[in-house]
């Protein structure tokens, strides 16, 4: 056998096959020509907000357009009971775990739960108020079976816990109505839950007064039962709300409870202890579920004090922290373990958290470290690092240490307080980082469903909120990557509120960690979620940040999407976008960044002018801005009704240039007249050698305005420094002191081919009164300066008189007479 190509006889397999392709590793498919692998496909979701249809793309950011005709969304179906059981099957926690829990009876509440349902029956709302860790919850849950039948629509649940009255609105619609990717605007939303009738159990209700009589005002068939604690703002006071108070449980009742939770009948000592537990706890019954589970940790430990080390329970503690350190009383046998001091019954979470697990322990510190959020059990073996990290949410709960708050669970009342001062929240800016990294690449991936990600929602805001404000090296930049990552989810989940989070908790991570690019992006989907949203004035803002940041990073594409959004907000407002341009009107950009101001009259010097008459302001041509929504077509349109004045544009210019150009000719006549009389330059007209090159100034007319530039023929006059008028020669220069025809404009009786004076040079009437202009010219009528509504200075009722060649500020001003009508264009 060749010892080079060895065959797999060597390693005891036959010849069969050998030197095929089977044998060898084939090249991963994945792999592009270019010997790199494909990257993900982006997640891409179309919603439709109202009339738009909202593209959702991760990578270049969301736009948004009026949604086309025949694309709009089937019309929502209610959801049949079925469909209603299975929807809130789905949004319930998920069950821990690990040996399932006692299932602990509802003790000395019959009285508030018969009442509860009679008023719900009547149609009443309620609104029920008790202490955190009162039973609250599983008093709901009780009720919410009870009325079951009673509303055509069922039982709708809901958690009020970091919600708006929009929120809740939206989740009441999403709960009835089966409409994917649809979210009904303000007007259509109110519209649809109006008609809803249900039983709407909130729980964790954060918001009252105003807020909570527009929830119940949007919902007239509907009978809510609201739970909240009594720091939460209370009803307004013309309120219909049914108040009812949820106190302790009595003592008896308390020790009832606790033994139901350690399943045994509890010792003269543990009797006397629940006492005392119950006057400092006055009777809560969160209190009594963890002492339970402090009992039943003293069991184990009296009857296996190495029953946790079997498990590994105690690795990793501090050496302190040993078995005598929790109150062993050696005896003979050395399994005696007292009971519990009272403020460790009161305040019981150290403790409790002592005696479980290290995964368990490390789930702690990652809740203290989002606020309280516990994430899923999913997620706690990547965070943890321990593949069997899930289990660790089934001792959390079985300890009472965990509430649910909706499809998850976060720490229960007054634990996460007691948890930070046992010194759990000392690590909390990298346990923070450490979850932000891992959400951001979850949250992206494309195999995360957009609902499996709003259900994470609270916890992954948590993580931002930490680490927003932090100064530590690489907080903000992984608290951008991670709304980056997120908001799109969020958006697609139609958890809009989450999305607003966080885009605005990117925004200012972005804002401070000097990312001006993913600052521009969140602007931007801020100003496309205000725009869906209707509040058009903070989208205009939001849009126009995006613009300018975009621009000044060269990023076409972007601002070329902002702009689209920005047009849209311009036809919602019935205004114009930045620059003066009437929306969706293709017109070139306009030169001033400022809305068009309205013709500013210019008084002018001489007698008093008459006052105009309505037929001359009808042929007033005015540059007014279309209104918004019009094209080019319908400007043209509005033109002709106005009088027909862009077709007098150009035969009102061709009378006016001809009048202007036979008084130049007048003029030039006189001044040149005067200039041989005076040796070239007379007393009133000094030199400037600053005109000496050309005869004319600095800014020169267009080509448009000047016909028959290049010719050969005399310039007009051109005022002096002094404002007075000097006659420039044929060839461009000022005349010095020739005295033949040919050093004046001719005067053989056609206009002159010069240019006329250039506009916006103030120039100052001669003081000689012009002559009349030589035979062949044909008499201009009467000019005005600028856009004034008054006739030129020069007109009187007798009858107009020799022009005013003036010329004002903002250029040239004339008036043509044509068929009795004056055309008199205006620059505003």
């Amino acid at each position: 056998m060749d010892s080079t190509h060895r065959g797999p006889e060597v390693f005891g397999h036959d010849n069969d096959g050998y030197g095929e392709d089977t044998g060898r590793r084939r090249s991963r498919d994945p792999l592009t020509e270019f010997g790199q692998q494909s990257p993900q496909q982006a997640r891409v979701v179309q919603l439709f907000p109202g009339d738009f249809l909202l593209t959702v793309n991760p990578v270049d950011g969301s736009e948004v357009e009026l949604c086309p005709p025949g694309e709009q969304p089937a019309t929502p179906v209610r959801r049949t009971p079925a469909e209603r059981t299975d929807r809130d099957r789905a949004a319930a926690p998920p069950v821990p775990p690990g040996p399932p829990s006692p299932q602990l009876p509802l003790l000395e509440r019959a009285e508030e739960r018969e009442r509860l349902v009679r008023l719900l029956a009547r149609g009443r709302s309620v609104r029920l108020t008790g202490p955190a860790g009162s039973g609250r919850t599983v008093l709901l849950n009780a009720v919410a079976a009870d009325c079951a039948d009673l509303a055509p629509d069922g039982v709708v649940r809901l958690c009020g816990h970091k919600r708006t009255a929009t929120d809740l609105l939206h989740g009441l619609y999403e709960a009835v109505f089966d409409a994917p990717l649809l979210r009904p605007d303000r007007s259509v939303l109110l519209e649809k839950v109006r008609g809803i009738g249900a039983v709407v159990v909130l729980d964790d209700l954060e918001f009252g007064g105003a807020a909570l009589e527009e929830l119940l005002d949007a919902t007239p068939e509907c009978a809510f039962l609201l739970a909240a604690t009594p720091d939460i703002a209370a009803p307004t006071a013309d309120s219909h709300l049914e108040e009812v108070f949820l106190a302790g449980l009595g003592r008896s009742a308390s020790v009832d409870l606790l033994e139901q939770v350690v399943e045994r009948s509890l010792t003269e000592d543990e009797a006397n202890w629940a006492g005392d537990l119950w006057f400092e706890s006055e009777g809560l019954p969160l209190r009594f579920v963890q002492a339970g589970a402090l009992l039943r940790q003293r069991d184990m430990l009296r009857t296996d004090p190495t029953a946790y080390d079997e498990h590994g329970y105690f690795d990793g503690r501090p050496v302190d922290d040993s078995f005598d350190a929790f109150g062993q009383d050696a005896d003979a046998d050395g399994h005696d373990v007292p009971l519990p001091s009272l403020g460790e019954g009161a305040a019981p979470a150290a403790l409790l958290a002592s005696r479980l697990s290290e995964p368990a322990r490390d789930t702690l510190h990652f809740a203290v470290a989002l606020g309280g959020e516990v994430p899923h059990q999913a997620h706690l073996p990547a965070l943890v690092g321990d593949t069997h990290a899930d289990a660790a949410l089934g001792e959390l709960a079985g300890c009472g240490l965990l509430s649910p708050a909706g499809p998850r669970y976060r720490l229960a009342a007054g634990v996460l307080a007691q948890l930070e001062a046992a010194g759990y929240g000392e690590d909390a800016a990298d346990r923070a980082r450490t979850a932000a990294q891992h959400y951001a690449w979850w949250s992206g991936h494309p195999s995360v469903t957009p609902a499996r990600a709003v259900a994470e929602a609270d916890a992954i805001i948590a993580a931002m909120t930490q680490l927003v404000p932090g100064d530590g090296a690489g907080q903000t930049s992984a608290a951008v990557l991670l709304a980056r990552s997120a908001a799109p989810a969020f958006a697609a989940g139609l958890h809009w509120g989450g999305w607003e989070k966080a885009l605005r908790l990117g925004q200012e991570a972005a804002r401070i960690a000097g990312e001006v690019a993913e600052e521009a992006y969140f602007h931007h989907e801020l100003g496309v979620l205000a725009l869906c949203t209707g509040n058009l004035d903070r989208a205009r803002a939001e849009l126009e940040a995006s613009i300018g940041m975009r621009g000044a990073l060269a990023d076409k594409s972007g601002a070329v999407a902002g702009r689209r959004a920005l047009a849209l907000v311009a036809d919602r407002s019935g205004g114009q976008v930045p620059g003066g341009r009437p929306s969706g009107e293709e017109v070139p950009a306009s030169r001033y960044e400022e809305s068009p101001r309205p013709p500013v009259v210019i008084p002018v010097s001489g007698p008093k002018a008459a006052p105009r008459t309505s037929e001359d302001e009808t042929a007033l041509i005015s540059r007014v801005a279309p209104a918004a929504g019009t094209g080019a077509s319908g400007g043209r349109k509005a033109a002709l009704l106005g009088g027909a004045r862009r077709n007098l544009v150009a035969a009102g210019a061709g009378v006016a240039l001809v009048a202007v150009l036979g008084t130049v000719v007048t003029l030039g006549m006189t001044s040149s007249s005067d200039a041989r009389d005076g040796g070239g330059v007379t007393t009133e007209q000094p030199a400037d050698e600053g005109d000496g090159d050309s005869g004319l100034p600095a800014d020169e007319p267009t080509d448009a305005s000047t016909p028959g530039k290049g010719s050969s023929s005399g310039s007009p006059s051109s005022p002096g420094p002094s404002g007075s008028r000097t006659t420039p020669s044929g060839s461009g220069a000022p005349s010095t002191g020739s005295t033949g025809p040919s050093d004046s404009p001719s005067s053989s009786g056609r206009p002159s081919t010069g240019r006329p004076s250039t506009p916006g040079t103030p120039t100052k009437s001669p003081t000689k009164s012009p002559t009349k202009p030589p035979t062949g010219t044909p008499t201009p009528p009467p000019t005005s300066t600028g856009p004034t509504d008054s006739p030129s200075p020069t007109e009187t009722e007798s009858g107009p008189t020799t022009p005013d060649t003036s010329v004002s500020a903002s250029g040239p001003s004339t008036t043509a007479s044509e068929s009795g009508t004056t055309a008199e264009p205006t620059v505003a």
